[in-house]
């Protein structure tokens, strides 16, 4: 286990049942500043992520192990009556129990709210599920392109005359996992004050439309539902994507002193006379015309000429990244931002590391996603005080599994 002290979590126990990456995505961010983070498996398979890719690295699953970090595992059997008792013992003394069954799932293995409260009035208990706990789509299980398309997110992402389109990454479940560990730290704080702790219904659904912001108060201002519009922006042009000679590049001319510099760098100044792009109003309503006229232009040149030359006229602009320039970008590596940490299979697991700095301090090193069951026994002894002889006591019962898990 890592040293946290001086963490903003630190001293703070959460249990995690979380699989997959919504919940494992929250927790992991809790165990980033500091939390002691105890991730609870089935002791069959684990987390359903270790089995996703590949890509695999010595067996482990690149996928769980990019949601993992700085947690502990725990192989415990929760349809089993001495798992179920582990786990109720674990919550007795956690701050934190976070889960993204499906509704009524943890109820029927014994471990609904109140028996995981009990005697436990301080435990802040978080739930992520698909569509909440009340309403009539709450029975419903939650998947991330699902929820991507019943949020509205996918009716305005893509081109205009292309069919609808997924965010490249699970937006769905992460947005949620940020939501959800807010949310967490918001409980906390408020027991500070009330010293009880309380239940956080976090829903997928509720967390992407949130995202919908101004094309949601469109849609109320006008009561038409925007379209697509692919890279353009509704109200400023040119302000979106172009192709260079090599690659593709972004553009953000978002007003008239840009428009002018912008000009300037390309050798335009008929453009700025130009009575169809004078104004903003005027350059977002004669958009095709414009962008008729700059794609050619920035054809002839490759990004890194483009970015030197808008970017030295203060002309906000930037490459479309690829995924391995960003992992290996100096800005973040500069910034501490691409770590890495031993793992006892894997070797050494690099990962973007946690986006918030507190100025007092640098993060703590983190420690690697774990294997399955590593640290049952060691959690029990920490958490429960238990003994040698209570853990085989435990997995005698049936607690661990038909096998006695790694680490017991």
């Amino acid at each position: 286990m890592r040293s946290s002290d001086g963490e903003a979590l630190s001293g703070i126990k959460v249990l995690d049942l979380c699989r997959v990456v919504s919940g494992p995505f929250a927790t992991m961010h809790l165990g980033d500043l500091g939390a002691d983070v105890v991730k609870v498996e089935d002791p069959r398979h684990g987390d359903e992520s270790r089995r996703y890719g590949p890509p695999f690295i010595a067996g482990e699953s690149a996928y769980f192990l990019s949601v993992n970090r700085n947690k502990r595992s725990c192989a415990v059997d929760l349809k089993s009556p001495a798992g179920r008792d582990v786990v109720l013992a674990l919550a007795g003394v956690a701050d934190v129990v976070i889960d993204n069954f499906r509704p009524g799932t943890l109820d029927g293995w014994g471990l609904g709210d109140e028996a995981l409260r009990q005697g436990n009035p301080r435990l802040v208990r978080c739930s992520i599920t698909g569509f909440g706990r009340t309403g009539p789509d709450a029975d419903r299980p939650g998947y991330d392109l699902i929820l991507q398309g019943e949020s509205g997110i996918m009716d305005i992402t893509g081109e205009a005359d292309g069919p609808p389109t997924k965010v490249g990454t699970s937006i769905a479940d992460l947005v949620t996992g940020l939501y959800a560990s807010q949310a967490v730290l918001a409980a906390l704080m408020r027991r500070e004050r009330t010293g009880i702790g309380g239940r956080v219904d976090v829903s997928m659904l509720d967390a992407m439309a949130s995202l919908l912001t101004f094309n949601a108060g469109m849609y109320f201002a006008s009561g038409e539902s925007p379209k697509r519009r692919g890279n353009v922006h509704p109200t400023i042009s040119p302000y979106e994507t172009f192709q260079a000679s090599d690659g593709w590049i972004n553009l953000g001319v978002a007003n008239d002193k840009f428009w002018s510099l912008f000009c300037d760098v390309i050798g335009g100044k008929d453009l700025e006379a130009d009575p169809r792009f004078r104004t903003a109003p005027q350059r977002a309503a004669n958009r095709a015309d414009l962008v008729g006229i700059l794609r050619p232009i920035f054809a002839g040149r490759t990004r890194a000429e483009w970015l030197a030359v808008l970017r030295g006229a203060g002309i906000p602009a930037g490459i479309i990244s690829r995924v391995g320039e960003v992992c290996e970008a100096p800005q973040l590596v500069e910034r501490g931002m691409v770590q890495s940490a031993p793992h006892p299979v894997a070797g050494d697991v690099r990962f973007v590391a946690r986006p918030v700095r507190f100025e007092d301090r640098p993060p703590a090193p983190s420690t690697s996603p774990p294997l399955l069951g590593e640290h049952t026994g060691e959690v029990l002894s920490e958490w429960l005080g238990w003994d040698a002889a209570a853990v085989e006591k435990a997995a005698g019962a049936g607690a661990f599994g038909a096998e006695k898990s790694r680490g017991a």
